[in-house]
Order: C-alpha cells, then structure tokens, then sequence
C-alpha cells in the first residue's frame, strides 16, 4: 500500500511538473496544460478515494492519535 502510495504521489507531482513545463513552453497556446493539470486532478481524487476504501477494508489502519 506505501509503494501504491508513493507512485501516485509521484503521479500527481509529475503531472504538475509537466503542465509548467507546456505552460512555459507553449505560453497556453495549445491544451498541453489544461490535460496535464485534469490529470492532476484526476489522480488526487482517484488516491483520495483509495485510501477512504483502503481505511474501511483494513488494508491501512488510523494511528491512534491522542489529544
């Protein structure tokens, strides 16, 4: 689950990486950016919602944090 973990986090990190690049390449002349920052978007709520369904399956448990 950590590699599932970091490898979309990973993901979500190069995606944004590439919409500054097509940004500053392209001056948003073209639709480059405006997909690679969907797919930003896209991959947060996906990993968002793997880790709710991961949570209620068991696969990763709460720490116990204490106030």
């Amino acid at each position: 689950m950590k590699i599932f973990i970091a490898l979309a986090f990973l993901g979500i990190v190069g995606s944004l990486g590439s919409a500054l690049f097509y940004l500053m390449r392209d001056k948003g002349k073209s639709n480059k950016t405006v997909r690679a920052l969907a797919l930003r978007v896209g991959l947060s709520i996906f990993l968002f919602l793997s880790l709710l369904v991961a949570h209620q399956i068991g696969w990763i448990e709460t720490s116990g944090v204490r106030y």
